[in-house]
């Protein structure tokens, strides 16, 4: 049985730093998809969490290389986005699962994208826009 835990951040700096406290206690092999809407917190979620590890270089969004890796920290870091994957096959043929399950944390933006994928999870954090213009509210569930 799954749990959620709901959260509702005023800032962007809130909302990274939710991301930190998450990573504290995820280790190898947790597989994270985010949902949300374009502009609901994914990234900066992501960036707290990469802060949270400890990892090294400025997290931004992988939308474009699809995925981004962050070193140097307690674990590695393989942050994906699928946003610009349109099916299944073109996630696997771009070699993406082997950063799943192995020796870091995996996240994925846009996981809903492959359900497939999803059903793979650790956990999943939705993020959706709250009532003022940098309030997010976010459900982290743990499968």
């Amino acid at each position: 049985m799954s749990k959620v835990q709901a959260h509702t951040t005023r800032s962007p700096e809130e909302t990274e730093r939710l991301g930190a406290s998450f990573s504290a206690g995820l280790g190898a092999g947790a597989v994270v998809g985010l949902i949300g809407e374009l502009g609901a917190g994914k990234t900066r979620f992501v960036r707290g969490m990469a802060m949270g590890l400890g990892s090294k270089g400025f997290v931004k969004s992988p939308s474009f290389t699809i995925v981004n890796i962050y070193e140097g920290g307690r674990l590695p870091l393989y942050h994906m986005d699928l946003y610009r994957i349109g099916r299944a096959d073109e996630f696997y043929e771009a070699g993406l699962e082997e950063f799943i399950y192995g020796a870091g944390i995996s996240v994925i933006e846009w996981a809903d994208k492959l359900p497939s994928l999803m059903a793979g999870c650790t956990h999943i954090v939705r993020s959706r826009y709250g009532a003022t213009e940098d309030e997010r509210l976010i459900f982290i569930e743990i499968i």
